[in-house]
């Protein structure tokens, strides 16, 4: 596993090390002592799956509050998503930065975003397949996020958002939620 830093303070994009043969390659996605090795979360609460069927989708950018804040490692099975983590750890060097990777079923990488920073992702095919792994369980009353578009981040999306949830449509500027971190 080759770990790459990234503009958020704590994310990594994870690339696999491939070993290879006749058969094609074998590469690890996870590995609990690799991810302690450097100082990184490696509990695991949940596993979800997320379908998205149309491209420009957009989902998030959700996080969870302390006690139920979360890691997150994502990857993409099947389709693309440009994968964005938004660091709100007022105490952190990289507050208010933001941090996006392109995941994709042909380039294997995962994307581990740490507690405190919120996930979202847009489509950029058709019938996409996320499947990423939780350190807490998900905890509705806990849950809270942040608008796709917010001028607090300027986050720079790479196609136009072509379906978006109205509760995720509704969540408020980042000015309005900040006290509540």
């Amino acid at each position: 596993m080759l770990f790459r830093e990234t503009e958020v303070a704590g994310a990594f994009v994870i690339e696999v090390e491939p070993i290879k043969d006749e058969r094609g390659f074998f590469g690890r996605v996870w590995c609990r002592s690799e991810l302690a090795k450097r100082g990184l979360s490696n509990a695991i609460e949940q596993i979800n799956t997320a379908v998205s069927v149309q491209k420009g989708t957009l989902r998030g950018i959700h996080y969870q509050l302390a006690p139920h804040a979360e890691v997150k490692i994502i990857q993409c099975t099947r389709g693309r998503v440009y994968d964005v983590a938004v660091d709100l750890r007022p105490e952190s060097p990289t507050f208010r930065r933001w941090a996006a990777v392109e995941l994709s079923g042909h380039n294997y990488r995962t994307f581990y975003i740490p507690e405190g920073c919120a996930h979202g992702y847009l489509t950029l095919e058709d019938d996409v397949v996320l499947t990423y792994s939780t350190s807490a369980a998900y905890a509705a009353q806990h849950a809270r996020g942040i608008r796709f578009d917010d001028p607090a981040f300027g986050i720079q999306w790479p196609e136009t958002v072509q379906m978006i949830s109205a509760a995720d449509r509704r969540w408020p500027d980042f000015t309005e939620t900040r006290a509540s971190l």
